[in-house]
Parts: C-alpha cells; sequence; structure tokens
C-alpha cells in the first residue's frame, strides 16, 4: 500500500482537504490502517510522519498552518477520550477545545499578529478540569469557564476579547501588546470594553506596559465612539447638539461632563465606557449618581454605550429623538452652566 492508496473501509469524501491529511491513530485504525502500520510509515524517511503523540501527517515535508492547527485540536482531543473513543464536549469532533492566543488572533485577520507559520506555538484553550500536558508545538491553556468558540475558517477559535488576554499574558513586548489592543478596536474586532473585562478578569492590569497599553486602547474606543455618535446624529437629522460640555450648577459645583447636549430640551448624552482598573459596581454607581443628580434637576439623560452605537446606531437615534420630543411635555429644567470640556 503506497501513500497514496485510499484509505479503508471507511470513505473519505466527508473530510476536507486539510482532515484527509492530519488523522489521529485512532482515525487511521477506523480506516483499516493498524498502529503499527501508522508507526512504520511514520518513521524517519517515511511517507508520513507524525506530528505530535497520536496523530500523524500523511505526506512527508512541513506541515501547513491549517494542518498544525488541526493537529494541534485533535491532540487535544484525544487526550481524555471516553471508552467509546469519543471526545469530550459534548460530540464535537475537536471536544470543547478551541485556539486561542496569538494563533487566535492570526485567525481574526490582525495585522500586528505574527502570522501563524511563524508561531512556534499554538496555544489551545480547554477547561480547567482536563489533565493535559503541553508537547511539541501545542501549548495549553486552562479556564474555569470556557466562551462559546467563534468559527474562523472552520477552525474553532476564542474570541478575540478573550485571545488576546491570553496572548497579552505570554507577551513581554510593550509595543506588541499595545499595537494589539489598538487594533482590535480601531479595527472593530471588539469592543475597548469587553477587552478590559477579560484582562481584569486575567489579573493582568497591573502589569505596567499592559497598563499603557490599556490607557491607549480606551483612549482609542473613546474617540471611536464618539465619531459613532456624531454620524448617529447627524446621519438620522437630528437637531445639532453642544458637543463634549461640562455641566454646573450656577455659582456651584461641577455636575459632570456629557458628550452630547441639548441646552432648550434638556438633554444629554453620554457613552458609558468601563474606566480601567475600577470596580465595575463602583464605576456603575457613580454614573448612576451623576445620572440621578441631572434628572432631578430635570435633565433627561440618555446612555449609549459603544457597542450600541456600533451594532444598532437607529435605534439609539431613536431613543435620542423621543427624548427629544418628549421635552415639550416636561417642566422646564433647571437652569445649568454649560462649558466646553
Amino acid at each position: 500500500m503506497s501513500h497514496n492508496t485510499p484509505l479503508s473501509p471507511r470513505p473519505l469524501h466527508h473530510l476536507s482537504d486539510v482532515q484527509r491529511r492530519v488523522l489521529t491513530t485512532r482515525q487511521l485504525r477506523e480506516h483499516g490502517v493498524t498502529a503499527s502500520v501508522a508507526a512504520e510509515r511514520s518513521r524517519a524517511g517515511g511517507p508520513w510522519q507524525q506530528i505530535l503523540p497520536g496523530v500523524h501527517l500523511l505526506h512527508p515535508g512541513p506541515a501547513t498552518s491549517e494542518e498544525r492547527l488541526l493537529a494541534a485540536l485533535l491532540y487535544t482531543a484525544s487526550r481524555g477520550q471516553g471508552a467509546d473513543g469519543s471526545a469530550p464536549g459534548g460530540g464535537e469532533p475537536h471536544g470543547e477545545a478551541m485556539i486561542t492566543g496569538l494563533a487566535a488572533l492570526a485567525l481574526h485577520h490582525f495585522s500586528s499578529a505574527p502570522p501563524l507559520a511563524s508561531l512556534d506555538r499554538i496555544d489551545v484553550l480547554v477547561p480547567r478540569t482536563r489533565r493535559l500536558r503541553a508537547t511539541g508545538f501545542v501549548r495549553f491553556v486552562r479556564a474555569g469557564t470556557l466562551p462559546a468558540p467563534q468559527y474562523v475558517a472552520g477552525v474553532p477559535t476564542a474570541p478575540v476579547a478573550r485571545a488576546l488576554a491570553d496572548a497579552v499574558a505570554r507577551l513581554t513586548d510593550a509595543v506588541l501588546v499595545r499595537r494589539l489592543l489598538t487594533e482590535s478596536v480601531r479595527h472593530g474586532h471588539c469592543e475597548a470594553t469587553a477587552v478590559v473585562a477579560e484582562l481584569s478578569s486575567a489579573r493582568l492590569l497591573s502589569r505596567p506596559h499592559v497598563v499603557d497599553a490599556v490607557d491607549a486602547l480606551l483612549a482609542e474606543g473613546r474617540a471611536i465612539a464618539e465619531g459613532r455618535l456624531y454620524d448617529m446624529i447627524r446621519g438620522n437629522h437630528l437637531p445639532e447638539p453642544l458637543w463634549n460640555v461640562e455641566l454646573r450648577l450656577p455659582g456651584g459645583p461641577a455636575l459632570g461632563g456629557v458628550d452630547a447636549y441639548w441646552r432648550e430640551q434638556a438633554v444629554a448624552v453620554e457613552i458609558d465606557t468601563r474606566a480601567p482598573r475600577q470596580d465595575e459596581e463602583v464605576w456603575r454607581g457613580g454614573f448612576g449618581r451623576k445620572r440621578e443628580h441631572l434628572e432631578r434637576l430635570g435633565i433627561t439623560v440618555v446612555r449609549v454605550t459603544p457597542k450600541k452605537l456600533r451594532e444598532t446606531p437607529e435605534e439609539q437615534a431613536a431613543v435620542v429623538r423621543t427624548a427629544l420630543i418628549a421635552a415639550a411635555d416636561r417642566d422646564p429644567a433647571s437652569y445649568v452652566v454649560v462649558l466646553p470640556r
């Protein structure tokens, strides 16, 4: 039997090209190839090679990036199979595992991430309960709760925010960390708040180079959100507001800044972004107190998030328009001083 001879008895037409080139020992056995034959054919100079323990590449020469990704997932799934040979993970062929870290960012088309072919290690995200040991080019990242994977080119891949946190956890290059975080927002991969939440969960916000990168990330995210707010208001033909102002009581303390304010209608819009290294409940409590104070003065505060501005700008415009129209039926608001912020 040559290495081009079709395997039997189970046909391969249901597999993709890359799946036909990377098979586990168990899969080969299902196709009529015993473990001893697979080992013989995978010896040095043979037509096949064992790319990872129990995972065979059915051609000589270097593995492609696709083949390495599939091999990493197959190896992970094969470690901990049940008595029936099934992988953990509810029937998924790769179990619960998914690609994360720099490899995932490359799959998500990050221009600042190294190309897949240049990576010495491929990080695989697995449940904390899995007893797995790194081997070859496979390295494991464990989590108590796994996110739902996103399938990129058919590969189960960690969402961008989670992949970023797993990549940053292993990086010491401050320039690369900053580029990755900034690109995640600038290119619309995810919101800054999601990235900060993952970095905080991974306890990475105490690292100086990560702190600096997060500050740049939040500045980038706010600038993008403000641009979307401008587009939302102007694109939906809402009256032009006063932009980015601070409200004060006459002769009194500052009431806080808002991103847009309609003086005649006493309607304010504030972009809700989470501050770094700050407890969520404390931050939200501060926002809530400011909003309550303004509303006691008769000012309607509309809260929008960067995500809503990106995904549902028409709905947010409708909320603002409703608030502006409803102002005619309200009692006049208290007079406040409006200053540039």
